[in-house]
């Protein structure tokens, strides 16, 4: 029946031990020089609203050439708060600035979505870019987020 850990070859229990090593240290209570490990930004969401992350990661994007998704999703946060009578003007402006296939800071969006946005902007509603600011978001959080955490722009998000 079972034979155990006989069975196992002796480099494979050595590899086991040196894992139940590395962690117990993730069960043990935060060390002072653990703080610092403990502010850094561990998804978007934070990042976004945090000032100096937000700034961090602005300055990264920008080192990458690509500061329009954030553009895009910052100027999105800023039409949700504007008053309805001014909603299809600003609703012009970002498309004419992000999502026009000429615009000076043009963001990937599939054509679908783009279809989609066409279709409301004569008569945009607060709503309207939710499903592109979702998708930008999600864009951000699956390609620059993780690339941002990686580079030294990362140590002044907090």
């Amino acid at each position: 029946m079972c034979k155990g850990l006989s069975a196992i070859p002796s480099s494979c229990l050595e590899k086991a031990k040196g894992m139940r090593v590395k962690l117990t240290h993730l069960t043990e209570k935060p060390h002072k020089h653990r703080a610092h490990e403990e502010k850094t930004v561990h998804d978007l969401e934070s990042l976004l609203h945090s000032k100096s992350g937000l700034q961090a990661f602005r300055w990264f994007l920008r080192s990458e050439f690509s500061e329009e998704n954030l553009a895009f999703w910052l100027a999105c946060q800023d039409y949700k708060n504007t008053p309805e009578s001014k909603l299809a003007e600003k609703a012009s402006s970002i498309y004419t600035q992000f999502i026009n296939p000429d615009a000076p800071q043009e963001v990937n969006l599939d054509s679908e979505t783009r279809d989609a946005l066409m279709c409301v902007m004569d008569e945009p509603a607060a709503s309207a870019f939710n499903e592109a600011q979702q998708r930008i978001y999600c864009l951000m959080a699956k390609d620059s987020f993780p690339r941002f955490l990686r580079s030294p722009f990362s140590q002044h998000a907090m």
